[in-house]
């Protein structure tokens, strides 16, 4: 019998053979992350082999859906020698942990966003990133739109004038959370799930992200919509004034105290964003330009110059008066990394060992925006902040509030 090989093995111009494809993992495997492993499959250069989810049932579900092998164990899945990176979906408490171990287990990672749960996370897991060479891509994908990568571009460019206020998205802050005990179903290993947190009492409105209110709107597992939306928006206010490695110095506020409500039954997250959206949280970065926290767009902000006005969302970029954004940007201009697919340029970056268009240390400056935006709003006093030892000046509580405690059997290793 002559001997055949089938057609999907071999490589051919734009199609990998299946030795050349990279071995995927993805640890939570849930909403996002399953929207995720659908646009990994269909890349031509990566294959999914393994899935991990404390969620058993979901993770084998998962696994026989997309032909991997299933662990309620992430660890087990770094140990294996065909994958080469990891996707991450997890609540945000698990970010630090999660993304040392991959580091140090010599897997290249694509984490999303928020990339951290705290400053303080965020700068071990850049540390380790860097220290472990690996190639490391944030799901900030609005720096993969064309329109967003637009808008910046003019405004990295003058077309504005000097720069006079920035106008983002009023995102509310999380709050407590103590909703009543349920049982705990028997595919679900909760005390893993809560992880570097503290361990609560299990309530279907924790353990989804978004329900009556979920996960999402709660303090010990998340920075609320400041995190959530907010990691998106700000992002894109630091792409436009190159604060990739920056960030604001001064933050205050205007306003009512901040009176976060205790949640202890189940109900949507109206009221607690409603009341986690005051007092106004202001920021200003380096040239005096002051962004206000008000009626901004989700996606991105308003910006305001001498010249008109340039608004920023997802998928969009709007000038007033038109003409600004009108002008094409010649050879001579400010041009920003350009990215048309968010998961195939960390892909692509991985074969390359270049840099993506989300770096690590990007991820981790939009992150500190948000952070600092909640602490901000929590203490309710003027805030002076030092973007390159990244600390608070002569603020010992403020210092306090840019970590958390974590129980010692999932905590992130330190040092990294």
């Amino acid at each position: 019998m002559p001997y055949v090989i089938p057609s999907g093995v071999r490589a051919a111009p734009g199609q990998p053979g299946a030795n050349d494809r990279l071995g995927l993992g993805f640890i939570g495997i849930g909403r996002q992350g399953g929207e995720l492993a659908g646009a990994a499959r269909r890349s031509p250069t990566a294959k999914i082999v393994a899935v991990a989810d404390v969620h058993r049932e979901r993770a084998e579900a998962q696994g026989q859906l997309l032909e991997a092998e299933a662990y309620q164990d992430y660890r087990k899945l770094l140990e294996r020698k065909d994958v080469d990176a990891i996707v991450t979906a997890t609540p945000e408490q698990w970010r630090g942990t999660i993304c040392v171990h991959a580091c140090q287990a010599g897997k290249d990672l694509y984490v999303e966003k928020p990339m951290s749960l705290t400053i303080h996370e965020g700068r071990l897991i850049a540390d380790a990133v860097r220290k472990y060479q690996r190639v490391f891509q944030t799901g900030s994908q609005q720096r993969s739109q064309k329109e967003n990568r637009l808008g910046c571009e003019l405004i990295r460019n003058g077309r504005l004038g000097k720069l006079q206020r920035i106008i983002a998205h009023n995102y509310p802050s999380p709050w407590e959370c103590a909703l009543p005990e349920q049982p705990i179903p028997a595919e679900l290993d909760w005390d893993k799930w809560c992880g570097p947190a503290e361990l609560v009492a299990y309530n279907y409105d924790i353990f989804k992200s978004r329900a009556n209110p979920g996960w999402l709107s709660f303090r010990l597992f998340s920075g609320g919509e400041m995190t959530g939306w907010g990691s998106h928006g700000f992002d894109q206010v630091q792409w436009a004034l190159g604060m990739d490695e920056g960030g604001p110095v001064e933050m205050w506020t205007e306003g009512p105290a901040f009176d976060p409500p205790t949640y202890t039954a189940a109900e949507s997250g109206a009221r607690g964003n409603k009341l986690c959206s005051q007092p106004t949280v202001f920021m200003r970065y380096p040239g005096e330009v002051v962004m206000e926290l008000g009626n901004g767009p989700s996606g991105g902000a308003v910006f305001v110059g001498e010249n008109g006005k340039l608004t920023i969302d997802r998928g969009k970029c709007v000038s007033d008066p038109p003409e600004l954004a009108k002008e094409p940007l010649t050879d001579k201009d400010t041009h920003l990394y350009q990215s048309d697919n968010h998961l195939q340029n960390w892909l692509d970056c991985i074969k390359s060992r270049e840099k993506c268009v989300a770096d690590v240390e990007t991820g981790h400056r939009s992150a500190s925006v948000c952070h600092l935006a909640n602490i901000t709003r929590r203490l309710g006093r003027k805030l002076q902040w030092d973007p390159v030892r990244e600390q608070f000046a002569d603020d010992e509580e403020a210092n306090g509030l840019l970590k958390r405690p974590q129980r010692e059997k999932y905590k992130t290793p330190e040092p990294v």
